[in-house]
């Protein structure tokens, strides 16, 4: 399909065009992520649309397969090359301070996009990994029908943020404020735009996104999102080992048992546990269970395990721990 598509696409005069998502890293290495997507030729690509966007839109994309890209990070380029997705994800060697930074991503045929990087010094002890679904933004994801809906027909200005949750992130921040704030999802990479987006426009402090590809791997029809939330917390244990992470999600999906055993294997890097409590019409929603009220606290473990149905409850749970 990718391969009937790029062709029609030239045939048509489409060109190269560069997206960007935001990478993170350390002063010595830094993560870029990237797409390089062939562009309609009123010059619009396919993620950027008018900010009344229908989700379907985001989706129809046309990668450029197995293309060679640079990267410039700190004056030096380095070589990459997309995927069958047109994916660019790449870790590079660097020389750059804590903090924002930026790294330029050139293509041929294709305008360089810089691209932001938070680099995470050496010296931070606490960072926040957020859910999206149902933790900072109402979607009811995991049921298939309300899923789709959400996905491909509302459009980014539907969508309503869980009370209080900005607050509770700005707290965490300006508590700790080297803090960087990682967002873990099973969405697509497509949405990323219109997550980005929502998270500026309802104040949530910036942070890189760390997504999914949509559509089937060369071994299965649809991906394990919960295998990706795993092997991203693995990894960023791996690359900052000296990171604390405060992990925030909710009980409509997977999130407790998912943090519950990272938990256990990496007691160190661990500052406490923040499950958002779905209520019960949309635990329905979620789960077409309702949920258990009242849900005790964990105490097992080094770390602080709270759970509240709104961003002001954990608020106060956290602080009564120290955290906040």
């Amino acid at each position: 399909m990718h391969r009937r598509a790029s062709r029609r696409a030239l045939e048509q005069g489409w060109q190269p065009s560069i997206t960007v998502y935001a990478g993170y890293g350390s002063p010595r290495s830094v993560r870029v992520l990237g797409r390089l997507l062939l562009t309609a030729p009123d010059g619009r690509t396919p993620t950027e649309r008018p900010e009344v966007v229908r989700g379907w839109r985001s989706f129809l994309t046309v990668p450029v397969r197995e293309a060679r890209v640079q990267v410039e990070v700190g004056g030096e380029l380095h070589e990459a090359v997309t995927d069958r997705g047109g994916f660019v994800d790449v870790v590079l060697p660097a020389s750059l301070e804590p903090g924002w930074q930026q790294v330029v991503v050139h293509a041929e045929g294709a305008e360089p996009v810089p691209a932001p990087v938070r680099v995470i010094g050496d010296d931070v002890e606490v960072g926040l990994v957020s859910d999206i679904d149902d933790t900072v933004m109402v979607t009811a994801l995991p049921r298939p029908f309300l899923a789709a809906w959400n996905t491909f027909v509302l459009d980014e200005h539907a969508r309503n943020p869980v009370p209080g949750m900005a607050v509770l992130y700005e707290r965490i921040t300006r508590r700790w404020a080297d803090a960087p704030v990682v967002y873990l999802s099973t969405g697509a990479w497509n949405v990323a735009p219109t997550l980005t987006r929502f998270l500026h426009r309802h104040l949530y402090p910036r942070g890189p996104l760390l997504l999914t590809d949509w559509g089937p791997t060369p071994d299965r029809w649809f991906r394990s999102g919960r295998a990706h939330k795993e092997r991203s917390l693995r990894r960023l244990a791996e690359e900052f080992p000296h990171v604390r992470w405060l992990l925030v999600g909710d009980d409509g999906q997977h999130d407790e048992a998912i943090y519950e055993e990272f938990a256990r294997a990496h007691p160190d890097n661990v500052a406490a546990v923040a499950i958002r409590h779905l209520s019960p019409t949309e635990s329905v929603l979620a789960q077409g269970l309702p949920a258990p009220s009242g849900a005790p606290a964990r105490a097992e473990g080094p770390h602080a395990w709270v759970s509240a149905p709104d961003g002001a409850g954990l608020a106060r749970l956290l602080r009564q721990g120290g955290l906040l």
